[in-house]
């Protein structure tokens, strides 16, 4: 979808949204699919983006959300949120809106609210980036930990 940058519309998120879980399910099919020797660090899944994401641009930029969007957030689990904080500076990209402080502390107040009203783990991360990574290696850690122990 690079090539719309922030030219999109109410039904491109859905189909972003789609072609999100889509991707999202090859790469754990390829992570679940290693071989025993090579899953240690290397079976964690990173994403950038879930339909929780999407909701809130949903709702943010139009006002509404697709139902299959809220119904794939019913169904899909995940073991960590890291919720980046307002703290650094805006960089512009081909994807990227709103430079401005007071929205994007709007936006990160909606996310937030949702991590608070949620039961999976989350942790803020905020700092500058060698603290932002360390915050979040920290978590992943204790939830890798955590998990070899049940």
């Amino acid at each position: 979808m690079l090539e719309h940058g922030t030219d999109y519309s109410y039904d491109d998120l859905l189909t972003i949204a789609k072609g999100q879980l889509r991707l999202e399910d090859i790469a754990a099919g390829n992570v679940n699919g290693m071989k025993e020797e090579d899953s240690n660090a290397a079976s964690l899944l990173f994403i950038d983006t879930n339909m929780y994401v999407m909701k809130v641009w949903c709702e943010f930029v139009f006002n509404n959300c697709h139902e299959w969007i809220i119904e794939q957030i019913i169904h899909r689990k995940y073991d960590l949120y890291l919720l980046c904080n307002t703290d650094l500076p805006w960089v512009k990209d081909e994807l990227r809106e709103y430079p401005d402080l007071e929205t994007r502390e709007r936006l990160y107040n909606i996310y937030k609210d949702i991590m608070i009203n949620q039961d999976v783990p989350w942790v803020d991360i905020n700092g500058d980036y060698e603290e932002r990574f360390e915050r979040a290696k920290e978590a992943v850690d204790k939830l890798t930990v955590f998990n070899l122990q049940t």
